[in-house]
């Protein structure tokens, strides 16, 4: 039914209405599913079921950020159901990612009670791998930092369910659920086998193997235990120091082009180590700000450095967005993406240069257009929008712009 009927593209809005998943296009993708899923044998299923319900906790999120609760029931229902019957088959049934991928749809869908029954028999049954296991090491770190954006304030977190599970990975016997309390002996046991775990992860790993693929995902988690474990416990700069000495030992380059397509739909699944473990050190700063008073300029430092080494990162680009809103000066913001432009051939600093300016251009017109009572000042804000259609010119000028269909579609919308 007219355009975009597969799939869905969030960044337009059309009358007062999102554009959300269209039914045809449904149909064809589970179509797509269903047919896959008799085609491909036990490991290969596994990882399709791992996509299929990734896909439906996108729509969830989705049905969120459009505030339409009737359809996030409806969507909530279907999407428990495919995840229960995909847990059922013999493949899956100690597949700790898809246990994971349940665990966190019950979360969003305000079933923490569930979802925390979930994550306690996935890590009562997955055996006593600990740290070394890399399935269950992302388990507790997803677990973990859900209970953590619980926490109202970090004093008595030592306390915290959080806590007790970043503690309970780290001994080598089985998991027993949280029942009010850490004792302080477990904690500081934890925190030297997290020290000696790190160390031996980062003195084995040459800068050439990075790319092993489950070692570099171990090593993600890892850090984001740890670091985490020791916000809880010790305070936001012990996780810092986490974060700084393990971009250290991997030897963070230099600005580089980047040609990477951006973020995976995985929770955690990014091109480098590096890239992963700066996305974990901002978040956590994010967080921290959100909770108690903390000065702005680590996190924007943080996130300047980043985004010159990886231009095409839109969780981090989303991020620098998100902070630079509350700055009254744009000068600063406009010279960064500037400068990141003429580096890269990536096209996400053109698309977010132009997201910051429009998000500028509608508080102004918010604050102008405030009711004082009979009088409605208008004045148009010509200065803003000729600057955004200069952004536009030039990103469509560029190699990649001229190809992007997302650009010029956003180009006419604007001009409209």
């Amino acid at each position: 039914s007219g355009f975009s009927s597969i799939g869905h593209m969030d960044t337009m809005l059309r009358g007062r209405h999102h554009i959300g998943h269209y039914k045809e296009g449904e149909e064809f993708i589970q179509n797509v599913f269903h047919s896959l899923f008799l085609l491909f044998p036990g490991k290969e299923k596994s990882k399709l079921s791992i996509f299929w319900l990734q896909y439906e906790i996108s729509k969830v999120v989705q049905c969120f950020q459009a505030k339409k609760k009737k359809k996030l029931k409806a969507q909530g229902k279907k999407s428990k159901k495919l995840a229960k019957n995909l847990l059922k088959a013999p493949d899956n049934r100690n597949h700790l990612s898809l246990w994971k991928l349940y665990a966190y749809l019950e979360w969003l869908l305000g079933n923490i009670t569930d979802a925390r029954k979930v994550f306690d028999t996935a890590l009562s049954t997955s055996g006593t791998g600990g740290l070394k296991s890399p399935q269950l090491c992302s388990l507790t770190l997803l677990y973990a930092q859900l209970e953590v954006e619980l926490l109202e304030s970090t004093e008595g977190a030592v306390m915290s369910r959080a806590v007790h599970i970043l503690t309970k990975v780290t001994e080598s016997g089985p998991y027993v659920p949280y029942s009010g309390q850490v004792l302080s002996v477990n904690v500081l046991k934890a925190r030297k086998t997290y020290e000696h775990a790190l160390q031996d992860y980062l003195s084995k790993i040459p800068i050439s193997d990075q790319d092993q693929v489950s070692d570099a995902d171990q090593l993600v988690n890892l850090v984001g235990c740890y670091a985490l474990f020791q916000y809880l416990t010790v305070g936001i700069d012990a996780a810092v120091s986490v974060y700084a000495q393990t971009l250290e030992k991997l030897g963070a380059p230099g600005p580089q082009k980047c040609e990477n397509a951006g973020e995976n739909v995985g929770i955690q699944n990014f091109p480098t180590v590096l890239e992963a473990v700066t996305i974990l050190h901002t978040n956590l700063l994010r967080f921290h700000m959100k909770i108690s008073v903390y000065p702005l300029n680590p996190l924007r430092e943080a996130l300047t450095e980043a985004l010159k080494r990886y231009p095409s990162n839109q969780s981090l680009w989303r991020s620098y967005i998100h902070i630079q809103r509350k700055s009254h000066s744009a000068s600063k913001a406009r010279r960064f993406f500037d400068g990141v432009t003429r580096s890269t051939n990536s096209l996400e600093p053109w698309l977010f240069a132009i997201q910051a300016e429009q998000m500028r251009k509608k508080l102004i017109e918010n604050v102008q257009r405030a009711d004082v009572g009979e009088i409605h000042s208008t004045i148009p804000e010509t200065g803003l929008t000729n600057r955004i259609i200069a952004l536009f010119e030039h990103a469509v000028q560029s190699e990649n712009g001229t190809h992007c269909p997302l650009l010029w579609r956003m180009y006419l919308n604007f001009l409209v």
